[in-house]
């Protein structure tokens, strides 16, 4: 009799970095990504703030809660 087990499936889902396979499991540290280089340069895009959300450009700058 075969095991329903849905733990003991692998999950494979698509590398949000290059569109590749990635292992959805704990035995991927880079998970969702597919390797540590398409995490890692995930990180450094948005680092370099490549990533935008839309929107209209604000004049006002943000409180300093300080002040």
């Amino acid at each position: 009799m075969a095991s329903s087990d849905p733990s003991n499936r692998v999950r494979e889902v698509r590398c949000p970095a290059c569109g590749g396979t990635a292992v959805y499991a704990p035995s991927n540290p880079a998970r969702p990504f597919c390797s540590d280089r398409c995490k890692r340069a995930d990180l450094g895009a948005w680092a370099n703030e490549e990533y935008r959300v839309a929107g209209a450009p604000s004049d006002e700058l943000p409180k300093d809660p300080d002040d």
